[in-house]
């Protein structure tokens, strides 16, 4: 069994009505939306702000400045709210029609009997035969406490631009490591989002978001690239590394499309950072780390990889010293015939070491082995009984 990745738990959802939903579906819905959590699952919309430097220069249309900072001088040349207006105009026009909003009812059992909730969502055209990519969030949801259960969703229905009619959706892939999913409708002629290189993206370059908030199709929001390679934990202390824009965040727009002045997707927007005193910090996850994935969700309908059979957890330094360890990730469990247990790892082993790599906490493990393939050999370093030994383990693939 390896770490439990289960990413962000919250589904952009529109309120049912009802006493049942009040008393009952109040609380699926804190469970879903997030909107509790200081970090939930929505999609962020910047918010413009405009970016003129210095006083209009009489003998020029453009307005220029120089600014002195202590380390540098910088020459920035600002544009004009026309040409910035007709950037908008461009990319909106360009990337609306590959956008879709997205329709959920899950399945709701508690001591009232069988009922339903709705969530909404937006997704990405990838292709032009139906493909979509969106949040597994959106699509996949299940959760369950002591008086009510949510099965997975049990009807998807995907709105098209300028398009009143709902058209039927598959869940063809969900991966809730990565927080994807893909789904897709039996039309042709679509119009393909143009998929662009997030790993050029920029500090302060613009940012357009493009998705279905609050049941709005097709709306779009404006800002900047507040920070890239930003990494966050969330609730559940899951780790993502993600494109920070100064987004206004709104139910539905999860799945939805970040856009750089080109029309082309570099994010899909994915989180928001909520509470008393925090504004315009959203998140979305970029692109290019989407490739592999969107890929082996359409051929596997899953996401398949590497394998080790072991469950483990941190040891800090208070608690090696306390338990008479040394810090890395203890091993908890060890699957029968698994790749661990045939390498010889054994429960209450301290993992201190793969392929020369340091290993302070659980989650080292579980990245340094998602970079490798089925089939690798990863050279692990444990702490047995007051020594060392060195063990090789050869990744299966994760049943």
């Amino acid at each position: 069994m390896e770490e439990n990745n289960d990413i962000f738990k919250s589904v952009n959802q529109k309120k049912p009505r009802g006493s049942f939903f009040k008393t009952v579906v109040v609380p699926f819905l804190s469970g879903i939306i997030g909107a509790s959590l200081v970090i939930g699952t929505c999609l962020g919309v910047p918010k413009i702000k405009e970016k003129i430097f210095g006083e209009e220069e009489k003998t020029s249309n453009s307005w220029q400045n120089q600014i002195d900072t202590s380390s540098s001088q910088v020459n920035a040349t600002a544009v004009s709210l026309e040409e910035y207006s007709g950037t908008s105009i461009g990319v909106a026009a360009k990337v609306q029609p590959s956008i879709v909003g997205i329709e959920i009812e899950y399945s709701v059992n508690s001591f009232f009997g069988k009922q339903t909730a709705q969530a909404s969502g937006s997704g990405i055209i990838i292709s032009e035969d139906g493909y979509i990519l969106t949040n597994n969030h959106v699509v996949s949801t299940e959760s369950s406490s002591s008086y009510y259960q949510v099965t997975e969703a049990v009807s998807v229905k995907v709105k098209l631009y300028n398009d009143e009619t709902l058209y039927d959706a598959k869940i063809i892939g969900a991966d809730s490591e990565t927080d994807l999913a893909v789904i897709k409708i039996e039309k042709t002629g679509l119009t393909p989002a143009e998929l662009g290189d997030s790993n050029s993206v920029q500090v302060g370059e613009f940012a357009m978001a493009v998705g279905n908030p609050l049941g709005l199709s097709s709306s779009v929001t404006s800002g900047i690239v507040s920070a890239v390679n930003r990494e966050i934990i969330t609730d559940e202390n899951e780790k993502y590394t993600v494109i920070q824009t100064d987004a206004a965040i709104n139910s539905g727009n999860s799945g939805g499309a970040l856009v750089n002045s080109k029309g082309q997707v570099i994010g899909i927007n994915t989180l928001k950072l909520s509470g008393t005193g925090v504004e315009g910090i959203g998140f979305a996850i970029p692109i290019s780390s989407t490739t592999e994935v969107v890929k082996q969700l359409i051929e596997y309908n899953k996401v398949i990889r590497p394998y080790i059979g072991i469950t483990v957890q941190t040891i800090s330094e208070e608690e090696a010293t306390k338990y008479k360890l040394v810090v890395g990730a203890y091993v908890r469990e060890v699957e029968d015939f698994s790749a661990a247990q045939k390498a010889g790892i054994k429960v209450g082993d301290v993992i201190t070491e793969i392929d020369g790599e340091k290993i302070e906490t659980n989650k080292e493990v579980t990245e340094i082995k998602n970079k490798h393939k089925i089939g690798d050999t990863l050279k692990i370093k444990l702490y047995r009984n007051g020594e060392y030994i060195d063990v090789e383990v050869t990744l299966a693939e994760q049943p």
